[in-house]
């Protein structure tokens, strides 16, 4: 077999195993958005949509771990390619966390259809817009991921400041809301989960760009400052 041979085969499974990343990043993208959805619209249907989803979201995950197990031990990949496959494994990772995410948030409507929200008119807009900012960024490092674009993965990193801003803000509209009415605590309380859960999605948005930058640079900026990243990927 001709070492050509061999290379094809091998960038073959690397596109197979890409694919079946954004396919999962696809799959936990929709979760949020329904479990959004679900919370918005106080809605069982859409709630039981997420959870099933979830399943799914995890079987990809240990599908795409079993594979990159394989590449490694009968590739041996060096150089950029086993930072690729190591940044696919850290991205899996961060997408199921998404995921858990999203199922977070449909449990909790589940919880407040069964009777715990006492007339609390939710902060919709806020939460939209945390979510919308989250579900965004989410979208933006996927592809930032299936390009392996530096560029658009600096820029993830460089909005997440404003989904923290979104939820310190929701954190704030919830707490006067407790202060104001205080049989609302219960169901405020689920949302400042909820709104922490989209803060989160957020995070792992931010994780998956650094991977990106990670597997086409060699530099791992986690803990960059904010002014720091243009030069540490120079």
């Amino acid at each position: 077999m001709t070492d050509k041979h061999l290379s094809t085969q091998f960038d073959a499974e690397l596109s197979a195993v890409s694919t079946r990343v954004l396919e999962m990043g696809g799959l936990v993208e929709q979760q949020v958005a329904l479990a959004v959805e679900s919370l918005v619209s106080m809605s069982e249907e859409r709630a039981a949509e997420v959870l099933q989803t979830e399943r799914r979201v995890n079987q990809l995950e240990l599908d795409i771990d079993r594979d990159l197990s394989s590449i490694i031990a009968r590739r041996q990949p060096t150089a950029r390619d086993l930072r690729l496959l190591i940044g696919i494994s850290k991205t899996i990772g961060n997408l199921e966390r998404v995921g858990d995410e999203a199922a977070r948030v449909a449990r909790t409507v589940q919880r407040l259809i069964g009777g715990s929200s006492h007339g609390l008119a939710f902060p919709t807009a806020q939460l939209n817009l945390e979510a919308q900012l989250a579900t965004a960024s989410l979208r933006r490092a996927l592809d930032a991921f299936a390009r392996l674009d530096v560029d658009q993965a600096l820029e993830v990193i460089k909005q997440d400041n404003r989904i923290d801003a979104e939820f310190d803000g929701l954190l704030r509209t919830l707490i006067t809301y407790m202060m104001e009415d205080p049989r609302t605590i219960s169901a405020s309380i689920d949302l400042v989960f909820v709104a922490k859960a989209l803060e989160r999605v957020g995070d792992h948005a931010k994780n998956l760009a650094e991977q990106v930058v990670y597997v086409v640079k060699g530099a791992d900026i986690r803990h960059t400052p904010l002014e720091g990243l243009d030069s540490a990927v120079q």
